[in-house]
């Protein structure tokens, strides 16, 4: 069986918010980020059926945001506590922890975690862009995976498409 995982990080957050870290929201272009990339997965039929998000504020808002705009709010996500501030080992354990049953997998948290993750997963790293941003916020990575969620090991996906909001707009 095939599997996916789509890697989206959060959308442009707000640091005029005045909150720390963890709780700060989404700016206006974070939630027009969101919706671009939801209609780009939308027209390529990319629906996860397994979802899993970080907590924070800005992961959480993007996360509903991108299944809003696909008319999915019924899904179920998946919070997870490892996703926010996540080392490589704790978004591969993250990802270990998924049902077996998942075939399309959406990961949806922050940097650096997500492009050392990508990195880990694809056999030969992608081409940095001129700004050196591999992920920038709202970027979506679409990689196919080993048939098992608990066969992640170096170089063991492959990089279908790397999208960029500004890119689609």
């Amino acid at each position: 069986m095939t599997r996916e995982l789509l890697i989206l990080r959060h959308g442009k957050s707000d640091w005029s918010a005045g909150t720390d870290d963890y709780n700060r929201p989404l700016k206006k272009r974070g939630k027009r980020g969101a919706q671009v990339i939801a209609k780009w997965l939308q027209d390529r039929a990319l629906t996860p059926d397994y979802v899993v998000s970080s907590p924070a504020t800005r992961a959480i808002d993007t996360t509903r945001r991108v299944l809003q705009a696909m008319a999915l709010e019924s899904a179920e996500i998946h919070t997870d506590e490892r996703v926010y501030d996540a080392s490589l080992e704790q978004l591969l354990d993250v990802l270990r922890d998924c049902s077996p049953e998942a075939k399309r997998v959406l990961l949806v948290g922050h940097n650096p975690g997500l492009e050392t993750l990508l990195l880990y997963l694809v056999p030969a790293p992608p081409m940095l862009p001129d700004d050196g941003k591999l992920m920038p916020t709202a970027a979506l990575a679409c990689l196919t995976m080993p048939d098992d969620w608990q066969s992640l090991s170096e170089g063991s996906a492959r990089l279908l498409h790397l999208v960029k909001p500004s890119a689609l707009q």
